[in-house]
Formats: C-alpha cells, structure tokens, sequence
C-alpha cells in the first residue's frame, strides 16, 4: 500500500511525541511565537506583520460584508454573481482561511527537524516560514527561509540514504535545509488563484507564501485554492456523506493496480537496458569580435569577415566520459558529463579578460573528473563515487579561486547516468538545457498535443519535453558564479554559489535530442525554431521517416539503432543551430527572443543580438558507436 506524505509525517510525529523531553522542548518553542514576521532580503523588504487577531477581525469584516451583499442580491430576486475561481484574487483566498482558522505557519531558526515535523502535524500545515528570533527585545522577526513538508520528507530520504540514524535525522538543523530567503519563491494578493496555479506547476511548488508591503501575510497551498468557494456545509454533514464519500470508502481485497497502456510496456520492457549519448559541439565567437576587442556593430568592426574563430569566444565547454561507482557504490559505469560556461564581457572594462574565468571552470570540471576517474582505476572502484553536477560545480570554482583567477560567468553542468536512463544537472544564469521528444498524438496527453495545426498539416510529433529555468538578478543580468580577489559580502551581488545553482534531473528516452547551450543560442533562435532545425536533422539523416515515429519503431524493433550515422552527424546539428544564431543575430528586421523580452520590459530593441554561441548536441540511441550498424 502507498503511503501518502502526511500519513508518513503523522507516524513519524507519533514516535517523537513519545519522547517527553522533545515534546516539552517543542511546546516551548511553540509558547515562544508571537505571531509577528519579519523580512529582510533582495526579494522581501523589512516590515511587521499584521497581528493574528487584527487579520481575523478585518476577515470577519470582509466575510460579513460580502454575506450581506449576497442576503441583499437575494431580497431584490437577483441571482448573486459567481466569478470564475480561477480570476479570484488570492487576497480573498487568504482572508478566507484565516477567518475559518488561524494558523501561525512559522517555525523558529534554531529549530530541528523533529520540531518541524511535529508542527506540521499538530498544526496541520504544509508549509512554514524559519524566523530568526535572536533579537528578542523586538516583537518583529526576521524571515530567512522556508520549509515545507516535502522539504522534511526529502531530508529524510537523503539522510537514510547517507546511512543516518533516526536520532541523527531528527536533530538536524532546520536553518541548514531550508530554501533561504533569496531563494523562496512567493506571490502577491492581487494575483488570481489561476496566475499562482501557474506558477505552483511551473516551478513544482506547492506552497506560496503572500507579500504585502515585505510582510508575509500567509502561506497559501494548492488545497488552499481547491477548497475555495466551498461552503462549510458543503464539506460536512450526512448528506455530503452519502452523496459523496459512502461509495468511495475503501476497496475490496481482490484490488489490483491496472496493466500499463501499451505504449508504456514497450518502454518499460526496454528500460533496464542502457542508453546511449552521441555529442557534438559547436561555437561561434561573437561575429563582430576581434583580437582588438569587440564591434559594437558592423560599421564599428569594418569591413573584415565576420569572426569565426572559436579562440576569441568567451563561452567556454566540455564534454568528458569517465567510469564511476553508481549509486548502489557496488557496480562500475560509464558516466557522460557536460557543460557550457559563458563568461561575462563587462570584466573587459576593468582589464581583465573574460574568456580566463569560463575557461578555468569549465578546464577544471574536466579535470577534477579525469583525477577521479583515474582514482577509480587505481583503487579498483573502492574510493570514488559518482559527483553531481553541484558538487562538480562547487569544487571547480574552490580551484578556480585558489588559482586567484579573476572574473565572471554563467555555468550549466550535466551528467548523464546511462543505466536510470536519467539526466542530471545543475544551472547558474541564463544558459540553459532543452530536450526533443517525439511524442505520438494518438497517446499525449492535452497539454502535449498540438492544437495549433491541423493534424494534416503537422510535420512531425516533434514536441518540447523539458526545458531548464533559468535565473536572472533582472533582465540581460544573469546569476553567475564569479570573483574578484576578495570575498563578495554584499547579498545584493549577482554572485551565487554552487549550492544556490537551479538543480534537477529529467527522465531520458530513447530518440531524445538533448541541447546544452549559451544564450548566444536561445537568445536569438526560438525554442520552436530550434526544434524545426532538429527535425530537418534527422529527416536528412534518415532517423524518421516523413515526420513519423513508426518507421524508427520498427527500425528499433529490428535492432538497427543507426548509432553510428549518429555519431558522425550529430556534429552538423550543432553547426546549424550555432549557425542559425548567428544569422538571427545579424537579421534587424525580425525581432529576436531577446528583443522580444526586452520589449516586455521597457528596453527599445530590435532585431537579433550578436553574441558567442556555444552549442552541445546530444542524441540517445540504444547501442554505442562504432558498430558498424547502419
């Protein structure tokens, strides 16, 4: 039987509620709050919030009010107007929980994980802010991160994974596993329950807190807006019951979990098989760049060609393959790593040259991994385990400090693990990842399939599967990783970490077209333009068969992969990518993705933007190269 989240949280709150000296120390904590939150970060200006009683008495006025329009519209014989729930404002949402129930939804910073997990469940709440109550002569109190519970569950699974103990586990720190403050993602009142809907999918969040003048007014849930515009008498009493719930209360002891639809067994019968990546790569250095510094347009670089040699780029890459424990620490195997780094061009400005910070981080992610790698031969596979693209990241920028290397880029780091089928990465600025996937409409689900054109007008099922966030400081001003000879204490600093980098993993499938790349590429190509241009690809190579899927499937069922036509090609695709960049960015007359955004934010822009371009092109096929299957 699964589980679910919170009955995982309730047992495991039950075995801390038998330790009485944890549970006074938790009463305490709790008898301690005093309901006011203060926040102090780039997203969250320093400001009080409003008293619980005050909230719920302002609530009980808005409630009241509208209960009196709604008795009014009813006198006149109208029928009360009922918005869509979807353009409510989340302000209404918001006064609506309180006034049915006050909860403080905050945790203290010195907190542990058992307090959290136990304040979840007596509180019932998915989500707290950590407040820093170290100035206790002060009622306002300093937000500094957010945890939620499957926050608490993830630490859990990291921690068993890592070989704690329970007492280990439940002693952590709250404070060192947060999301931090500049980190939490949060929304404002007069945003619709649709708008934030939105942006919980977008991202995969499932809690918000609400921003008012740099106070967090509350924390609003998907349940939260589901249960909306439900009246207390529609949830409860016999009627509800019988209607609604006596006939879906539990399941016979012959229940079964159904069989997979087709198209699904035909990818888990293969999925213990391994898959493999062919990669090329392609960079085109700025077209108006020369060894005397960069044209700020055509008249200003004269007449000479266009720039074409990739030593002037400031985008740096790698591409390194090197065999690893996995997961299980048991089994040696292949790992392919990857990554692009674009360094920042404004260091030219202060006489220090872009291309060495880029080249530095990248440089020595490959060789951190070639040392690993060899200690892995010399021990036997005994000492060395698989490095996230994080932890690549982290030790990359250690050495590229100690080396006094001074500078700035953006960095996108991936690894693939071609036993789970997964891709692994890690993002710091506008660089960025995108996966290809032929997906059969007969089988998409709604939001895949394409509705703009008519099915026999479509070329191909080619669709957009995954595509990275991205993080901006503002428009045109990446994150980035970078230093300048001293420690930057200044937490307005564009300057992140490894740790702060967007991190995540996406499920890869056979025919899957992977692209690593600078912003040089997205831009100035459109994501659906890139995946034209990838189409074209593979209708000239021959790996689909007039925009269809099925010919490949019985190629694949036949055994023929084309691995190595792959792998001889897969270079041409990050020639024409880089290629149709560099075009764009050349073109004044079509307004580019950059010039697009720009607009949206008050910039008067027009046309493509010149720029380095550094492209990795990765295509999964079932066999690896080189054996002659053609």
């Amino acid at each position: 039987m699964m589980a679910t989240r919170r009955e995982l949280l309730l047992k495991l709150a039950a075995k801390v509620s038998n330790n009485q000296r944890a549970t006074a120390a938790i009463a305490t904590g709790l008898a301690a709050r005093n309901g006011l939150i203060q926040r102090s970060s780039r997203s969250f200006s320093t400001a009080a919030q409003v008293d619980p009683p005050t909230a719920t008495i302002v609530n009980k006025a808005a409630t009241t009010d509208l209960a009196s329009s709604l008795d009014q519209a009813k006198l006149e014989g109208e029928t009360p107007k009922r918005s869509r729930v979807s353009d409510v404002t989340i302000q209404e949402v918001l006064k609506a929980k309180h006034t049915a129930r006050w909860v403080e939804p905050v945790i203290p910073h010195n907190a542990t994980v058992r307090d959290a997990i136990v304040t979840c469940i007596s509180q019932n709440i998915s989500g707290m802010m950590v407040v820093d109550r170290t100035d206790t002569m002060k009622r306002q109190q300093k937000c500094v991160g957010l945890i939620t519970s499957r926050d608490l569950l993830r630490i859990m699974a990291a921690s068993i994974k890592d070989g704690k103990s329970a007492e280990e586990i439940l002693n952590q720190s709250v404070i060192q596993q947060m999301t931090p403050i500049n980190q939490v993602i949060y929304g404002r009142p007069d945003e619709t329950i649709g708008m934030c809907r939105a942006i919980m999918a977008k991202l995969g969040i499932k809690c918000l807190p609400i921003l008012v003048d740099g106070r967090v007014e509350g924390i609003i849930t998907a349940r939260d807006m589901s249960e909306f515009y439900y009246d207390p008498k529609d949830l409860g009493g016999k009627k509800n019951y019988l209607t609604d719930v006596s006939e879906r209360v539990g399941l016979s002891e012959n229940t079964s979990m159904a069989e997979p639809p087709i198209f699904v067994r035909q990818h888990l019968a293969s999925k213990h098989d391994p898959l493999f990546i062919n990669v090329g790569t392609a960079e085109y250095p700025h077209p108006f760049k020369s060894h005397d510094g960069v044209g700020a347009n055509r008249r200003d670089f004269g007449p000479d060609d266009l720039a074409t040699d990739p030593s002037l780029s400031e985008d740096a890459h790698f591409v390194s393959t090197v065999e690893m424990l996995d997961e299980s620490g048991t089994n040696m195997q292949k790992l392919l790593y990857m990554g692009v780094a674009d360094g920042v061009g404004s260091w030219r400005e202060y006489g220090v040259d872009p291309r060495d910070f880029s080249r530095m981080l990248m440089g020595e992610c490959q060789n951190i991994l070639r040392d690993a790698s060899s200690e892995c031969s010399a021990t036997g596979g005994t000492a060395c385990t698989m490095i996230s693209p994080a932890e690549l990241l982290a030790r990359s920028y250690k050495r590229t400090k100690e080396a006094n290397v001074i500078g700035s880029s953006t960095a996108c780091v991936g690894v693939f693990d071609s036993v789970h089928h997964q891709l692994h990465f890690s993002n710091i600025g506008d660089s960025g990842i995108i996966v290809l996937r032929h997906i059969d409409s007969d089988v998409a689900s709604a939001l895949q399939r394409n509705r703009t054109t008519p099915r026999t007008e479509r070329k191909s099922d080619l669709r957009i599967a995954f595509v990275s966030q991205q993080q901006l400081k503002s428009f045109n001003h990446p994150y980035q990783m970078g230093w300048t000879g001293e420690e930057v204490v200044d937490k307005n600093s564009s300057f992140k970490q490894a740790s702060d980098s967007c991190t995540s993993s996406v499920h890869i499938l056979r025919g899957d077209i992977i692209i690593m790349a600078t912003d040089g590429l997205f831009d100035n190509v459109d994501i659906d333009d890139i995946a034209s241009i990838a189409l074209k690809w593979e209708l000239d190579n021959e790996f689909i068969d007039n925009g269809g899927i099925d010919t490949r499937r019985r190629r694949w069922e036949s055994g023929s992969s084309l691995t190595d036509i792959s792998a001889q090609c897969i270079p041409t695709l990050a020639e024409m990518l880089c290629q149709k960049a560099r075009e764009n960015s050349l073109d004044n007359t079509v307004d580019s993705p950059f010039a697009l955004l720009a607009k949206e934010n008050d910039i008067m822009w027009s046309g493509g933007m010149p720029d380095d371009c550094t492209v990795v092109a990765m295509h999964v096929v079932g066999k690896p190269a080189n054996l002659n299957d053609v």
